[in-house]
């Protein structure tokens, strides 16, 4: 048996050597050179070539790279019967909430306005700050918790997402309330994973029912951004900037208008990046539970998206 690492364009060394510390015996295959497909009855993916797992016939188990599952779950050719798990990091959570207050916290005290004043020597000490209050999309762990540190911060919150919550300590809409969750907020964080339901809602559409000047902060995942929509969003003044760090294609072309863009704040998918030293123990603890027929932790519902 043996453990097959699929992710192309990343360097699997760092992975392989936490591996290897924390299960010595275990056999480990780095695609493409994978020599025993037979044998392989673990796969731990990013962004693996569509219908490559058909080659395994053995497989057992399926494991992200990340918190994010959605480039597993695209591929339809994996049969509905192998379990797929991620990884869940604390460490993940508080870069992902650090990075989202930053962005918070550089809107409401103007910064973009400020670095462009510097860049035309200009002093102007009017209107500081911005009255924010903050909207939420997608309420799980990284959303509660970014909730939780902004309401602590003494920003107003609301949340939004596409199942029902019962005793949400914040104020909480779901899909058939989305203008009304609009209409209660001027910043507004995608934090959603990315389902059919929810790839491209950041669309014309809904900037139109946003109130005026709204501040975008997109670190979910590229696919749930229009990004036409936003350029137009933006010179029409529905939106009055946007900070992103996930992208339709990474990394984004150098022609992609978005470089240029002076009301957007860009940074490189970066917001958010699994530890492997605390990640590969989970991915063992799996591999065990697997073979001793065990309940596995961490299990996607595949009807959910995560």
């Amino acid at each position: 048996m043996s453990l097959a690492i699929i992710s192309p364009g990343k360097n699997p060394d760092v992975w392989i050597k936490e591996f290897r510390t924390l299960a010595p015996d275990l056999v480990i295959e780095i695609y493409p050179q994978i020599t025993e497909p037979d044998k392989v009855e673990y796969a731990f993916l990013w962004q693996h070539p569509e219908g490559i797992l058909s080659d395994f016939p053995n497989l057992k188990m399926i494991s992200s790279m990340g918190a994010g599952v959605d480039h597993i779950l695209r591929d339809k050719s994996i049969p509905s019967h192998i379990p797929i798990v991620r990884i869940v990091d604390d460490k993940l959570t508080f870069s992902m909430t650090n990075y989202v207050v930053m962005a918070v916290l550089n809107y409401h005290r103007r910064f973009p306005r400020f670095q462009m004043n510097q860049t035309r020597k200009v002093w102007d000490m009017s209107y500081p700050e911005i009255d924010v209050t903050v909207g939420v999309m997608g309420v799980g762990a990284l959303g509660k918790d970014v909730m939780d540190k902004l309401n602590n911060m003494g920003f107003p919150v609301v949340g939004f997402g596409f199942s029902d919550k019962t005793d949400f300590e914040y104020p909480y809409y779901t899909k058939d309330r989305l203008d009304e969750f609009l209409k209660e907020v001027n910043v507004l964080v995608c934090l959603l994973p990315l389902t059919p339901d929810t790839e491209n809602i950041l669309n014309l559409a809904l900037f139109e029912k946003c109130n005026p000047n709204t501040y975008l902060i997109n670190v979910a995942r590229g696919k749930h951004l229009v990004d036409d929509d936003l350029t137009i969003a933006l010179e029409q003044g529905l939106l009055s900037g946007a900070m992103l760090d996930v992208y339709r294609e990474e990394p984004l072309p150098k022609d992609h208008p978005f470089w240029e863009n002076w009301k957007i704040t860009m940074t490189p998918h970066i917001a958010s990046v699994t530890n492997p030293e605390a990640a590969a123990p989970q991915v063992i603890e799996n591999i065990k539970r697997s073979r001793e027929n065990k309940e596995l932790v961490n299990v996607v519902n595949r009807t959910k998206g995560y």
